[in-house]
């Protein structure tokens, strides 16, 4: 056992320790879960020395015999791709934790143990060098998700649960009929032994099989990113999932289906990625701007960030389908920006719906005067999210539009503009929550009167706004609004407390690295390139090793034939 797979195990014999703990000790259990994230956290710190002296070859390398029958290995290992997101998985569990210490207020010994499952899970997807071990963990991650949601979720929670697992599923059975129909080809899950039998030249796949395996790949890692059209679950259970689980989908969950792509679609099958790239490229590019400009009308918080996800993570297709060294190299590095910026985002949006208990922009506005500092650390994760220059995206989407400029220069023209409306939804969104006049707070036409309140209807979001909802679940903070709070805030002055000291711990590590990521890309881009770069060597070389067997064929034909004359 080496140093990963200790970090594997911990959430496991955490998840067991926590459930043989009494349930009524919630103090003792959520103190548990989170002093064993951080061993976690630390322990995989560990893990980036010898990844980085070697970053294009696989480290901290374990490889067992699992099941015998059909050969299934244990077989995990890093790279400068994967070692990032294993890290980003394991700073994004304490912080939940941190996120969730009030905000669960039932069944908290079930959703401890639950959130280390999902650590457990995403851990093993990124690690995982068996098709098969891959599926395992892959399913692993949806339990965990689908619980987060239906139990802890708000008012419609069971429908966004069941859309998210339906969604999920469906593209996972797809997949395992590929990587089924790849061991029976080929007699092993193993990736490393597929693209050996492929730069060989002993695997070769016809044009339909290559074209079917991709797409079976491609839709369930699609769905997951997601990729329009298959993005519908993603915001109802955005919006429907607690803030822990909507922090730990967008900063992490979504990126399975993004290096799932990168690891295992595009390598396995290059030419069929190659052919149907133009129209995935387009995808990506309407996602880009469909995702914005449905953003740019969301009067739900919740919902505005959700849709930014879609528009973020098509420039990550974009990049990854550019088949450049600046367009991998800069999905990547999104992949991670995202993980940072959206996921903090999704931590503030949280926080204000505790103060206030709503997630409709109409019923915010002059947060920034009883709360600066929450403003401020807003406004600083609005600029990041939107690639403001020394913050984490810009990086990441300059070298993805100047990777689709090379590819073709319509790519990086049409995908600019989505960097253009991010900008008008974030600042707009910003302008209404956190300037201006609270609600209900209005001055009369003589200028006095200033902080009257505006009788005659109900805040929005209040019960009367719940479109048949229904009441919110014990324990789940609806959505609803209180409407008599609304009321109390235009009599007594507009009151909503800054942000506590649990609040800066979660967000501190957040608002760094948003910085450091920014003014200081060389600490992680030479590990990503040499990465991405030993990638893009199997995309190349399928082409030239499909020609060079044929070449080889022909001359043993031609012998054989000289040899009959």
């Amino acid at each position: 056992m080496n140093l990963f797979d200790l970090v594997l195990a911990l959430p496991a014999i955490g998840f067991f320790l926590i459930l043989f703990l009494p349930k009524d000790n919630f103090d003792l259990i959520r103190k548990l879960a989170f002093v064993l994230s951080l061993i976690i956290f630390g322990a995989s710190l560990l893990l980036i020395p010898q990844v980085m002296n070697a970053p294009a070859q696989m480290s901290h390398v374990t490889d067992v015999q699992w099941i015998s029958y059909p050969n299934i290995r244990y077989h995990v290992g890093l790279d400068g791709v994967s070692l990032w997101l294993v890290l980003l998985s394991t700073l994004l569990t304490p912080i939940a934790i941190l996120i969730s210490w009030d905000y669960i207020d039932r069944r908290q010994k079930e959703f401890y143990a639950v959130l280390l499952v999902l650590e457990f899970g995403l851990i093993g997807v990124f690690a995982a060098l068996d098709l098969f071990l891959f599926y395992v963990f892959w399913e692993v991650v949806l339990v965990p998700m689908y619980l987060m949601v239906g139990i802890w979720g708000h008012d419609r929670r069971i429908y966004a649960a069941v859309k998210l697992f339906v969604y999920t599923m469906a593209g996972s059975v797809l997949m395992l009929g590929g990587i089924i129909y790849l061991y029976n080809k080929t007699g092993t899950f193993d990736y490393a032994a597929l693209l050996e039998l492929m730069g060989s030249g002993r695997l070769t796949f016809t044009h339909l099989e290559s074209t079917l395996l991709f797409l079976a790949f491609f839709l369930a890692f699609a769905i997951k990113v997601p990729i329009f059209p298959l993005h519908t679950w993603l915001p109802d259970a955005h919006v429907e999932a607690p803030t822990p689980g909507s922090v730990m989908l967008a900063s992490v969950m979504l990126k399975m289906g993004t290096y799932g792509l990168l690891r295992f679609a595009i390598p396995l099958f290059p030419d069929a990625a190659r052919e149907n790239a133009p129209w995935i490229v387009a995808l990506g590019i309407i996602g880009i701007i469909y995702g914005a400009l449905v953003a740019l009308v969301q009067p739900n918080i919740k919902k505005l960030v959700a849709y930014s996800s879609v528009s973020h993570l098509g420039f990550v297709v974009v990049g990854l389908f550019s088949f450049t060294q600046y367009g991998l190299d800069g999905a990547v590095y999104i992949m991670i920006a995202h993980g940072i910026s959206t996921g903090a985002l999704f931590m503030l949006v949280g926080m204000l719906y505790e103060r206030r208990h709503s997630l409709d922009i109409r019923d915010y506005g002059g947060v920034a005067t009883p709360a600066p500092w929450l403003a401020t650390v807003f406004l600083v994760t609005t600029f990041a999210s939107i690639g403001l220059p020394t913050l984490s995206n810009f990086v990441g989407e300059y070298l993805v539009l100047q990777g689709a400029a090379i590819a073709n220069f319509n790519y990086a023209v049409f995908a600019a503009i989505g960097v253009i409306l991010s900008a008008c939804y974030m600042l707009w969104m910003y302008q209404r929550v956190f300037l201006g006049r609270a609600p209900g707070m209005a001055e009369t036409a003589g200028g006095h009167g200033h902080g009257a309140p505006s009788h005659g209807a109900p805040a929005h979001g209040a019960p009367d706004d719940t479109h048949g909802h229904g009441a919110p679940a014990h324990g789940s903070h609806g959505h609803a609004a209180d409407h008599t709070v609304a009321h109390a805030d235009a009599h007594a002055g507009f009151h909503m407390p800054d942000l506590n000291a649990r609040e800066w711990a979660a967000l501190l590590p957040m608002l760094a690295l948003m910085v450091i990521m920014g003014v200081a890309a060389q600490l992680f881009l030479p590990s990503i390139s040499a990465s991405n770069a030993e990638a893009l060597t199997h995309t190349k070389g399928s082409q030239e090793q499909r020609v060079k067997a044929t070449q080889t064929a022909d001359e043993e034909l031609a012998k054989e034939l000289a040899r009959a004359r």
